[in-house]
């Protein structure tokens, strides 16, 4: 993984992810906004992927258990599209809050990713 990267995954999940819960909380229910800012997410959650595949090709291999890498990327890339559903389907507040959660989830699961890549030693 590439570390710049991981962080500005890490910054677009946790801005997404609270404009989402700001937006939510204030009663708004999922609009372009909210649901383009999850498909930034996502878009670079796809990019990641990309990239992981392509890494240890460069040299730069995982540390960690790489099937853990990739049980987290692969979970990763669903909940976003799955949250979009969510909110599509039910156009509430409370659609646009789980929006914001989701992002939030993101950012963790892209921080543990970048610990599993680069510090854990297998």
């Amino acid at each position: 993984m590439i570390e710049v990267f991981t962080w500005i995954q890490v910054a677009v999940a946790v801005s997404a992810g609270m404009l989402c819960l700001v937006l939510g909380f204030a009663g708004k229910t999922p609009a372009d906004l909210t649901l383009g800012s999850l498909a930034l997410v996502e878009l670079l959650l796809v990019v990641q992927l990309v990239v992981a595949i392509l890494a240890p090709a460069f040299g730069n291999v995982a540390t960690g258990s790489v099937l853990e890498f990739y049980t987290y990327l692969i979970s990763a890339l669903l909940i976003p599209p799955a949250a979009m559903v969510w909110a599509l389907v039910e156009r509430s507040r409370w659609s646009t809050v789980i929006l914001g959660v989701a992002a939030l989830s993101i950012a963790v699961m892209v921080y543990r990713m970048q610990q599993i890549w680069l510090y854990q030693v297998a």
